[in-house]
């Protein structure tokens, strides 16, 4: 019998220019990462990409750097569609006609600040929230999606 497929996912957004300490032993076995947006300093994804394979995307926040609005990018057969400004109840028509072309099972965004995971129309919707500077007494998280065949687990992790 063939193993299932595994595969770890480091999920993070909103980093405002920093990259917390903890990031780096947090995805450190990841196989890959998926930044949704607000990056603010072209260093981050560098970094990153120092643990695994990074998928980057432009936020609001990120003038002059040169990264896509929207990305999708497969991985252990699951399709993920990356997208900074998502509101899951009332989405952007822009949005909602890529998210009806691309049919991805996932969309990971940020811009909120806010965690998020909920199943919608079929698919899932991901917000690991911020991952910024401590600020305020704000909530900081990344978060972790794992493949385990065609399962797939989330784990907001705080920071």
């Amino acid at each position: 019998m063939k193993p299932a497929t595994t595969m770890k996912i480091g999920v993070i957004s909103d980093t405002h220019g920093y990259l917390d300490p903890q990031v780096k032993e947090l995805f450190a076995d990841a196989d890959h990462i998926l930044h949704a947006g607000d990056v603010g300093d072209a260093f981050i994804p560098f970094e990153l990409e120092q643990i695994a394979p990074v998928t980057v995307i432009t936020g609001n926040t990120d003038l002059g750097l040169a990264f896509k609005e929207t990305e999708v990018v497969t991985l252990a057969d699951k399709k993920f569609l990356v997208h900074h400004i998502i509101n899951p109840a009332a989405l952007m028509e822009k949005v909602a006609a890529r998210i009806a072309r691309e049919k991805p099972d996932v969309v990971v965004f940020g811009h909120t600040h806010q965690r998020f995971c909920e199943t919608v129309n079929g698919v899932l919707y991901f917000n690991p929230g911020y991952a910024g500077r401590p600020k305020f007494g704000a909530a900081r998280s990344v978060a972790i999606l794992r493949l385990e065949g065609s399962e797939l687990r989330h784990e907001f992790i705080l920071l």
